[in-house]
This record gives C-alpha cells, sequence and structure tokens, in this order.
C-alpha cells in the first residue's frame, strides 16, 4: 500500500472553503486551509448577519453529502422563508408567509459555526495573508507556490482557491478583474427589534422584505439574537460614490440625514421605510460609537468568462464567478462549486494506492471536468441573476415588476 498523500490547500474559510475541507476530511483526505482574518470567537459568531437561504439542489445538497442535515436543521429558524415587497412608499405589493418557500435560511456566523465544528482545528492556519501564487517551478512544474509572508513559502500539488472576489489564486490562472456593477451597499443591524421597536417588527415580518423604487432598494432579513439586518442598495454610476458622497467618512448617526434628505437617496421614500433606517442608523451610533457607516461598491466578473486550465490550481465560488449578492445565489453555487470538486479529488485519491502516479494525471482531468461543467452552470445562474437584478433596480417602480415576478414563480 502506497504512503503517498496528495498535498492540498484551500485557500479561504468561508462557506465555501470550509464545506470542501469537511467533503474531504469525510473521506480521510488531507489538506490544509489558510485564511487571512483571525479565528473567530464565540461571541463573534453571535453578532447579527445576514441570513442565507440553501436551496435543495446545491446548498442543501452540499449539506446532506457532509453528513450534516439534522445539526443543520438545528441551526437554522432565525429568519423564516416569509417574503414580502413593498413599493418605494411602503405599500405592501406582495406577500408569501412562507408557504411557497422550500429553502430554510440560515445565519452566516451559524453555518461557519456548523462547518468549522465538524473539522479538526489542526486542518485551519488563521491569520495567513497570502502574498502571492506561482507555479513553483523547482522540482515539479504542476506544484504551486504560497507565499504568506512571514509564515513563510510553501508548495502544494492542489491549490484551491476560494478566496473571494479579490482572489489572487485567480491572478495565477487568469488576467481577469472584477468590475464595478453600477451599484452601492450599506449595511446595518437594529438588534432586539421586536422588544425595542415593535411596530417596525410587524411591518418587515419574520424573514425578507424588499422595498424597491427609484432603481434603489431597502431590504431586510431577521436575522440571529432577535435582530434585523438592514441592506441598502444605492445604484450609482460612480464607482467612487462612498468618496464623492462623503459617506465614506461618516459615521451612520452623520449619514442618516444625509441618506434621507437627498432627494436622489431616500427622502421621498414612505415614512416607515424612513423610519427603519433613521432606527437602524441609530442602533449602529449605540453598538458602534465612532465607527464609519460599512458602504461598499458591489463588482462582478464577466457572465460566461473561463480560464485557461492550470495543473495544481482551481477556483470555486466568488473567486471563479462573482455575481451580486441580490438574488442570493452565491452560496449556493459556491457549496454546489465545492461538492463537484470534492467529488472529483475523492475520485482521483481512491487511485492513489492502486498506483500513485497515475494520481496527478486522473486529477488534471477530473478538474478539467470539474472547471467546465462549473462554467456551464455559473453562465445559467449568472444570467438568471442579471435577470433578477434588473427586475429589482432596472426601473423606478420595480416593485411592481418584482410582486408580478413572485406571482408568476408562484404560479408555475
Amino acid at each position: 500500500m502506497s504512503s503517498y498523500q496528495p498535498r492540498i490547500a484551500i485557500i479561504g474559510a468561508g462557506p465555501a472553503g470550509l464545506t470542501l475541507g469537511v467533503l474531504l476530511h469525510k473521506h480521510g483526505i488531507p489538506f490544509t486551509i489558510f485564511e487571512l482574518r483571525q479565528e473567530p470567537t464565540e461571541e463573534e459568531l453571535l453578532k447579527p448577519a445576514g441570513s442565507l437561504d440553501l436551496h435543495e439542489e446545491s446548498g442543501i445538497a452540499a449539506i446532506k453529502e457532509c453528513g450534516l442535515l439534522e445539526e443543520f436543521a438545528s441551526f437554522t429558524g432565525d429568519c423564516t422563508e416569509a417574503d414580502r415587497v413593498c413599493n418605494m412608499y411602503g405599500d405592501l405589493l406582495y406577500a408569501d408567509e412562507g408557504e411557497l418557500a422550500k429553502r430554510p435560511e440560515i445565519a452566516r456566523p451559524k453555518i461557519i459555526k456548523l462547518l468549522l465544528s465538524n473539522l479538526p482545528a489542526s486542518s485551519i492556519k488563521w491569520g495567513h495573508k497570502l502574498m502571492s501564487v506561482k507555479a513553483s517551478g523547482l522540482s515539479d512544474p504542476a506544484e504551486t507556490e504560497l507565499d504568506f509572508g512571514e509564515h513563510g513559502k510553501d508548495t502544494f500539488d492542489l491549490v484551491i482557491g476560494a478566496d473571494g472576489a479579490w482572489s489572487r489564486v485567480r491572478a495565477l490562472l487568469t488576467e481577469e478583474k472584477p468590475h464595478y456593477a453600477g451599484m452601492y451597499i450599506i449595511t446595518l443591524d437594529i438588534r432586539q427589534i421586536a422588544s425595542r421597536h415593535p411596530r417596525l417588527a410587524e411591518w418587515i415580518g419574520t424573514g425578507s422584505l424588499q422595498c424597491l423604487g427609484n432603481r434603489h432598494g431597502i431590504c431586510t432579513q431577521r436575522s440571529m439574537q432577535g435582530s434585523a439586518r438592514i441592506y441598502i442598495f444605492i445604484s450609482v454610476e460612480d464607482e467612487h460614490f462612498a468618496a464623492t458622497s462623503g459617506l465614506n467618512k461618516k459615521t451612520a448617526a452623520q449619514a442618516k440625514e444625509q441618506l434621507l434628505c437627498d432627494n436622489s437617496l431616500f427622502s421621498l421614500w414612505g415614512s416607515m421605510i424612513k423610519e427603519l433606517v433613521a432606527a437602524a442608523c441609530d442602533d449602529e451610533s449605540i453598538y458602534k460609537p465612532g465607527q464609519t457607516i460599512d458602504i461598499k461598491p458591489l463588482y462582478t466578473l464577466p457572465v460566461g468568462y473561463t480560464w485557461e486550465h492550470h495543473l495544481g490550481a482551481t477556483l470555486v465560488g466568488d473567486a471563479a464567478h462573482l455575481m451580486n449578492p441580490p438574488a442570493g445565489q452565491g452560496v449556493n453555487l459556491a457549496m454546489k462549486d465545492s461538492l463537484m470538486l470534492a467529488q472529483a479529488i475523492i475520485k482521483a485519491h481512491a487511485i492513489v494506492d492502486q498506483d500513485p502516479a497515475l494520481f496527478r494525471g486522473t486529477l488534471d482531468t477530473l478538474i478539467t471536468d470539474f472547471e467546465r461543467n462549473m462554467s456551464v452552470a455559473a453562465k445559467e445562474i449568472a444570467d438568471m441573476t442579471m435577470k433578477i437584478n434588473d427586475i429589482q433596480f432596472g426601473s423606478d417602480d420595480a416593485a411592481t415588476v418584482m410582486a408580478n415576478f413572485f406571482r408568476s414563480c408562484g404560479e408555475s
């Protein structure tokens, strides 16, 4: 029996990287996950956050393959599957209290906690900033060299970039970079909303709410610790809007007046929506005194782009196919990528003991197939995401279009 074990590096400890790690660990395949951030504390994993709705054919399929479906179910429930759509004046145009949806919601920190709890602590190297990636050019051109700066350099048989929008691993495979998507997002939280703001809590409901109009959006999700997460989407051609508007230097309290008094933003919106934004800005000021508001531009990769296959490296998730978040497809596609890639690695690993020399060739062929299949699936989802984004933000009366879209989905 051969003692050969492939050296596998996974860059990024988000849902994609952790899902891949759990699947490989389940099959006894060694790997190391390298993550820029420090290990999250229990307190950090309990903070308010956005919720992710997992789909049966992707996110849930990966959870099932990890053997975690029962445990996963115990982590859900902070946000129901209810959906509401309002226009910019706060008028309710559509409501589904969860009867039509079959996609369980889970807070992002909880899925991270679930996956982390099923990985050996020794398999993750926290606080490792990847400086560069290159073909090693040493004993074997298939090896990929990773430079972690103060943590040194190392080589691997396979490097998987699960390192998000600005992936360092992607730079080894392609010169393609994300481009500005024409939109900014501001993220806020209201803690203990039911007890502190009962009228707002009843209005937004137990699941998700979208208020759409003038090509902007204010969307909410119920989340952990009785909180509500507020996303403010601003359509603007200026890629540097945060700086030119001055919002990037303001606290939430300071930004509140600008957001609610500027006609090009939300001054013309309904009273309940403005009350919601004001409450969120005030809450952020209490819990994050002195911090500037969380405002970021959104970026995407070109739909359908591909890279020339490179022996020894590949990508999953946002590193491979970055899309706008409002359609909620990112985590599902990322976890499906990890499931498909794990299946390829497991299949190649099964022949190692029979003939280790065949491992790399077999793995290379399987990963080539994986990348081809991933590209096809990603293009289909990206096309759908662009369609939904256009529905949400493509017209001044997007709420009516979105409500009609939801109704058509319920009828099909």
